[in-house]
């Protein structure tokens, strides 16, 4: 069987169950415009710039709801075991990775609408001037790829939605926080700074601030660990899903 069509029922499905309940997604849409039109002109008079205290708030909330978006992968990946089917997704010709690209796709492709509202809200609304959109594009689909990937090898490392929520909500705040998403890294705490490398979010805050100011090698290059932490990430979820972490368990 080719391989589009072992993956092809997986991502309809998956499209579907979007489909039927977009309250989630419009959520993770809606609050982050919310945040950045009310605390904008905060960040722009705590910074003293104009320019650079909209961008910090576009691209800070832009990177910590992503993060939270990926309550909607891990949702997407139990949602199989709480309906006892994962073990037939299992039993199907789709291989691991083939199941894995069937359920990612569609939230692939949320992420980056999410982003791009967010972006055009700050060029639109709040006239932030991005000198290169090809390179805004790469940065945005590799962060995309990295929320994507973390977020299934998060769901692939619980037992319960209870886990994956405490996990993604505590973690996407630890997360953004020290990697200079919620506050400049400038002003944070010389400790914070030390380890700011440490979280995607700070990659993913260089890669798109790089982007927006037309800098070429910063952006290609804070892309690409991005993109090394979502393969190192996918081959945690595949090797999880491999293993036989369908078993239907979830309480």
């Amino acid at each position: 069987m080719p391989r589009r069509d072992r993956i092809l029922p997986v991502l309809q499905a998956n499209v579907a169950l979007f489909t039927r309940d977009p309250g989630p997604l419009i959520g993770r849409i809606v609050q982050p415009i919310l945040l950045v039109l009310l605390l904008q002109p905060l960040y722009a008079s705590a910074m003293g710039d104009q320019a650079g205290g909209t961008v910090q708030a576009l691209l800070g909330h832009l990177v910590l709801f992503s993060l939270l978006g990926m309550s909607i992968v891990g949702t997407s990946i139990l949602t199989e075991r709480r309906w006892c089917t994962f073990d037939r997704l299992r039993a199907a010709p789709a291989r691991a990775p083939e199941l894995l690209a069937g359920k990612a796709i569609p939230i692939l492709g949320f992420l980056l609408v999410q982003q791009a509202v967010v972006l055009a809200l700050g060029v639109l609304v709040l006239g932030v001037r991005v000198s290169d959109y090809g390179l805004l594009l790469v940065a945005e689909l590799a962060w995309a790829l990295t929320v994507l990937c973390v977020g299934a090898a998060v769901a692939m490392c619980v037992n319960s939605a209870a886990q994956l929520s405490a996990a993604i909500d505590i973690g996407s705040t630890v997360v953004a926080g020290l990697g200079g998403a919620l506050v400049p890294l400038a002003i944070m705490p010389g400790w914070a700074q030390a380890i700011a490398p440490v979280w995607p979010a700070y990659w993913a805050m260089e890669s798109l601030r790089s982007a927006v100011h037309g800098d070429l090698h910063g952006t290609l290059a804070c892309s690409a660990v991005l993109v090394g932490i979502a393969a190192a990430a996918a081959a945690i979820a595949a090797v999880r899903l491999a293993r036989g972490w369908g078993r239907n368990t979830l309480l």
